[in-house]
């Protein structure tokens, strides 16, 4: 069941949401005010990767851009003790000439950082990104 909350802005801020919610593919502004206010919460909650505590244990993906020839360094990766790595995807994109490698993983903030430093000084990777997911105190799993 939904429920109307309100609030207040200046009117640059106003003036700007449209915007805002249309420059990031949102059919309207409560869904892309909820998702702000629980992406900022939860960035305020945990903190960037680089600034958390070692032992904080998190849940994500990380998604691995790269050229062919890395195969086995991440087929290393996806059998090494660093990261419990519980799903692996692969990807060809054709239209970007790259491949994708999705990776659900599970393990310490230090462990992610050292992770992926070593995929960004792997010749031939792209780019590497850590979404990490929400963290709930109950749900649905």
């Amino acid at each position: 069941m939904s429920q109307i909350i309100s609030f207040s802005a200046d009117k640059s801020f106003s003036d700007g949401l449209e915007s805002l919610v249309e420059k990031s593919g949102y059919q309207n502004r409560s869904k892309f005010l909820r998702d702000a206010a629980l992406s900022f919460a939860e960035m305020r909650q945990h903190g960037e990767l680089s600034q958390m505590k070692d032992d904080v244990v998190l849940e994500g993906h990380l998604i691995i851009y790269y050229q062919h020839g890395i195969e086995h360094k991440l087929m290393d990766l996806r059998h090494s003790e660093s990261l419990e790595i519980t799903s692996y995807n692969h990807s060809c994109l054709p239209h970007s000439h790259a491949c994708v490698d999705i990776l659900h993983a599970i393990g310490t903030a230090s462990n992610f950082r050292e992770t992926i430093e070593q995929l960004q000084n792997i010749h031939n990777v792209d780019k590497v990104t850590l979404v990490t997911a929400p963290m709930r105190e109950d749900g649905c799993c």
